[in-house]
């Protein structure tokens, strides 16, 4: 038992530190200009969301693009009206990572590592970060691989059977191991890639997955909360919205896990690839239900965190 959750931690930390090195290397790329687009092309809700989701995608992160927009906030070239269209675009731009890492390039793991790996030693800025990405993809499709080998045995105790059994039994378990998992590692797609390594092996189900997946969401939230202390009223602010805005949208979904599960395993064949769609419907339905309400709701945080 000892030896699978070493084993686990390693992939784990494996798959952390390829998201950092991706992050680091598309960052350095494009880390002036990232800030430039934020500050200048959010006015309005639906261009905040559009850049939220462009940069998010680039960036393979969610809790990178929601500090650098409590910072900008906290430093006030944004204001908090304009920090909610970036945050729902950054819920949508994260499920690319969920989508990526659905992908079987098993042949190609190896090259890209080497590749990147020399490419670390560049002191030019374009290749240091080119190998900076290819590095870091390749860790995380090291750790998925990794996860999905390691999901079998360590459901052979009995204790992580009950566990399992519990939450394809009890959905709301689901969510709040979701929450605790993502809030502990700082990592929504690691959270969910742990989930598909379960799906493929048939440990859990789909179901329990989404669950997961939902939980996922809220648990992101606290690298920007953690980013707003010691800010201005807004940076706060600015975390407090991200929070309420994934809380209620694993409100309205949870009831709907039934139908959304039915949904997505129409769409695709593999179970991974059913709970990497699910995440991007979900995202994608939040953020747009919550658009047109953008005034409204941040009236509501105003009165609320008073």
């Amino acid at each position: 038992m000892f030896t699978i959750i070493t084993l686990f931690s390693v992939y784990l930390a494996i798959f952390l530190f390829g998201m950092t090195v991706m992050r680091t290397g598309l960052l350095q790329l494009s880390e002036n200009r990232t800030k430039d687009y934020i500050r200048h092309f959010t006015d309005h809700p639906i261009k905040g969301m559009i850049v939220g989701a462009v940069i998010t995608a680039l960036l393979q992160s969610s809790s990178a693009v929601m500090v650098i927009t409590v910072g900008l906030v906290a430093a006030g070239y944004l204001t908090f009206y304009q920090s909610i269209g970036i945050m729902l675009g950054s819920n949508i731009g994260t499920t690319l990572t969920t989508e990526l890492i659905t992908l079987d390039i098993s042949n190609y793991v190896l090259p890209l590592l080497l590749i990147g790996f020399f490419c670390l030693f560049s002191k030019r800025k374009l290749p240091f970060s080119i190998g900076s990405s290819i590095f870091g993809l390749g860790c995380l499709f090291v750790a998925m691989k990794g996860f999905e080998g390691l999901a079998l045995p360590l459901s052979l105790y009995s204790n992580v059977q009950d566990f399992l059994l519990l939450t394809n039994e009890h959905h709301f378990i689901g969510v709040i191991l979701g929450t605790i998992i993502t809030a502990m590692i700082h990592s929504s797609s690691a959270t969910v890639g742990i989930s598909m390594s379960f799906l493929n092996n048939e440990l859990l189900s789909l179901p329990a997955g989404i669950a997961i997946m939902l939980g996922s969401n809220i648990g992101t939230c606290v690298t920007a909360y953690m980013a707003s202390f010691g800010g201005i009223k807004e940076a706060k602010l600015t975390a407090y919205a991200h929070i309420w805005l994934n809380i209620f949208g694993v409100l309205i979904f949870f009831p709907l896990i039934p139908l959304l599960s039915n949904f997505v395993e129409a769409l695709a064949a593999n179970a991974d690839v059913q709970l990497a769609h699910s995440s991007v419907i979900f995202n994608l339905v939040c953020s747009f239900i919550a658009l047109p309400f953008v005034k409204p709701f941040s009236r509501f945080i105003e009165k609320l965190h008073r």
